[in-house]
């Protein structure tokens, strides 16, 4: 248990952190340093990251941020994650989210800053921020959902589908939950059957491309996430966690 590495031109970086995969601040920090791992190794063409259990994220341990003094664990909360989401983004090759179950708060940093997201029938995706008395992670959703879609999904904590993302191009294919890793693999081999250098730099250009600096947008949103507990909001909401 825990975030393990299965090196190789395919790379899989897994996820199992029972029981919904709330990884605490150690769990983020392993999540990116095995993603690091994976892209400088000059044998990896792919990574896909996946998850058991029952979803493929849950986000923060909201519990290990209720039972801490101070502010501690929120730092290393969101430094950790902020660390994660850029290990995906820059990645030196391609990254594959397979999603399964729900795929909450930090799992949308995952899977919005991957390059392709393949997921399960039932798979489902949201921020429930606000009801947490915390923000964040609307950057990466924004690479999943349009404008007015994403701030509905801010100020109401709903949820969308795989099947509705999908429609929007943001899941490349949508499968039975048994399937998923399969599907996966199979999107990573069409890629690794590829040179490996012309895709080491395609990844380098799309990044380079990109309208939005993901690590900057991300950083000024946890900004909000400090005044919130500054304010004792933070608190208030955990609080009522259970």
């Amino acid at each position: 248990m825990g975030i393990s590495l299965r090196e190789g031109p395919i790379a899989e970086v897994i996820v199992d952190v029972p029981p919904v995969n709330a990884l605490p601040v150690r769990g983020w920090e392993e999540l990116a340093r095995a993603v690091r791992t994976a892209g400088d190794d000059p044998a990896t063409r792919v990574v896909v990251l996946r998850a058991e259990g029952r979803g493929f994220n849950a986000g923060v341990d909201i519990k290990e941020m209720r039972d801490s003094e101070g502010f501690t664990a929120l730092v290393g909360a969101n430094r950790a994650c902020y660390a994660a989401f850029a290990a995906v983004y820059a990645c030196a090759v391609p990254v594959i989210a397979a999603v399964h179950g729900f795929c909450l708060g930090g799992g949308v940093g995952l899977a919005g800053n991957a390059d392709i997201v393949v997921a399960a029938e039932e798979a489902y995706f949201g921020l429930p921020e606000v009801d947490r008395g915390a923000l964040g992670a609307a950057t990466h959703l924004a690479r999943l959902v349009p404008q007015h879609l994403l701030r509905a999904m801010v100020y109401t904590c709903r949820n969308v589908t795989a099947a509705e993302l999908h429609a929007f191009g943001s899941v490349l294919e949508v499968v039975p939950r048994d399937k998923l890793r399969e599907t996966a693999v199979q999107v990573a081999e069409q890629i690794a059957a590829k040179d490996p250098y012309v895709i080491r730099r395609a990844k380098e250009s799309l990044n380079g491309i990109d309208p939005i600096d993901v690590n900057r947008s991300y950083r000024f949103e946890q900004g909000f996430t400090f005044e919130l507990n500054l304010m004792g909001i933070g608190d208030r909401h955990r609080e009522r966690f259970t």
